[in-house]
């Protein structure tokens, strides 16, 4: 054999033995009584900053990186920003949009912003949502809510794509979570579908993925809604309600926000009646989707209702209500009390379960048939959907009670979970 042939494939031989013997230590388990190594180290977590920076580092990095082409102008809707877990406004989302505006006017004048509206809607513009979300910022499941979540997505219409995100975590100091009057005095909370959408679209996405199709699909009734809660947080009830019934009209306007709209502006035009016959269908609304949580506000520490000068709501006639669509339901129902985390773990858990009890003794008053068909539990403080912790009404939500529907077993009676 030639002298170089043969260098050249022993070379080769000891080369490829050494490749084999490198890839089976990197794949081979380490020796018995080896040390295991440490695993690697979590990213520490995001440094919360002062709102108002937090806010326009977010708006900057979207106005900034937005993935546009040509070079005429681009007009701009916001579709209002809420908050990441209820969907409410409230009005640090509102001061948000308020600086949002500010900063295009004065540093991106390429983009034109217009109002909110079906017209502009119908031309397809570039559309800003946003959520602004409480939250454990070392990500503790549970944890105390110590920042602020703030999400900023370019929704292009045209093209149905994301073209840009701003994202950014923001010092709970200086945050007015307080919602805004709509939402504030909104009977009913439940699971929305259009909600969830706008939500999605913010949270679950990346630049240049597609938007999502539910929240495409809803946009058009978006735009009336937010003409009916113009409306009525500036008290003007007789225009909320012909826009609310105008949206219910309009393909995907079954919506909690159409429904809670339609009782408010009833209940603030003295339209008892009209009222209560749309409390009827929040209620069948909620129950179609197995769930639906009502702000029913007790004395601190008790089961009475609150009824002072600035809590009056009609608590009975909500209870008739729920009482005559549970009936018809058909079906089994848990009552289940929350309470804020102020307090005792334990007191929290017997007053929320005290709560969760007087309403069914309420209920099955009211309608005999529900004897047997309701059981109550009590949640405490476990399961928060706001967790700011202020016992206002920017938390109403957490002193919840909520309605839950449930299978019957062969004797007619709830079936546990």
């Amino acid at each position: 054999m030639n002298v170089a042939r043969f260098s050249a494939t022993m070379g080769l031989c000891v080369f490829s033995s050494l490749l084999a013997a490198t890839a089976q230590a990197q794949t081979s388990p380490p020796p018995a009584g080896a040390p295991t190594p440490p695993p690697a180290a979590a990213a520490p977590p995001p440094t919360p900053i002062a709102f108002e920076a937090a806010l326009l580092k977010a708006a900057n990095d979207l106005f900034s990186k937005a993935n546009l082409s040509g070079t005429d102008k681009v007009t701009l809707v916001i579709d209002p920003l809420i908050d990441g877990v209820t969907g409410w406004q409230s009005n640090a989302t509102r001061l948000e949009e308020k600086k949002v505006i500010e900063l295009v006017k004065s540093n991106y004048p390429r983009f034109q912003v217009a109002r909110f509206s079906a017209d502009t809607v119908a031309k397809a513009p570039v559309v800003l949502i946003g959520t602004f979300t409480a939250v454990n910022n070392a990500g503790v499941a549970g944890g105390p809510k110590d920042a602020y979540r703030i999400c900023l997505a370019l929704a292009d219409l045209k093209s149905k794509t994301i073209i840009s995100k701003g994202v950014s975590r923001a010092l709970p100091e200086g945050v007015d979570p307080t919602p805004a009057a709509f939402f504030k005095d909104s009977p009913v909370f439940s699971k929305d579908a259009a909600t969830d959408a706008y939500i999605k679209s913010c949270q679950g996405t990346k630049v240049g993925d597609t938007v999502d199709q539910a929240y495409a699909d809803r946009i058009l009734v978006a735009s009336l809604i937010n003409d009916g809660i113009e409306a009525y947080d500036n008290k003007r009830y007789r225009d909320a309600l012909d826009v609310y019934q105008a949206a219910l009209k309009t393909p995907g306007g079954e919506q909690l926000r159409v429904y809670n709209g339609i009782y408010l502006a009833n209940q603030k035009l003295h339209r008892t009646r009209s009222a209560m016959t749309a409390f009827g269908k929040i209620v069948d609304y909620g129950f179609k989707s197995d769930k639906l949580s009502v702000k029913f506000l007790f004395k601190p520490g008790t089961t009475q209702f609150a009824t002072d000068r600035k809590n009056r709501a009609p608590y009975y006639s909500w209870l008739d209500k729920l009482a005559e669509r549970s009936a018809a339901n058909d079906g089994c129902l848990e009552i289940i009390g929350h309470t804020s985390a102020t307090g005792q773990a334990a007191n929290n858990d017997r007053l929320s379960g005290d709560r969760a009890e007087y309403i069914k003794g309420q209920l099955e008053a009211e309608d005999r048939k529900l004897k047997g068909r309701l059981i109550s539990t009590g949640k405490g403080s476990r399961e928060l959907l706001v967790g700011t912790g202020k016992d206002d009404a920017s938390d109403a939500l957490d002193r919840r009670v909520e309605f839950k529907t449930i299978k019957c077993g062969s004797d007619g009676k709830p079936v546990r979970a």
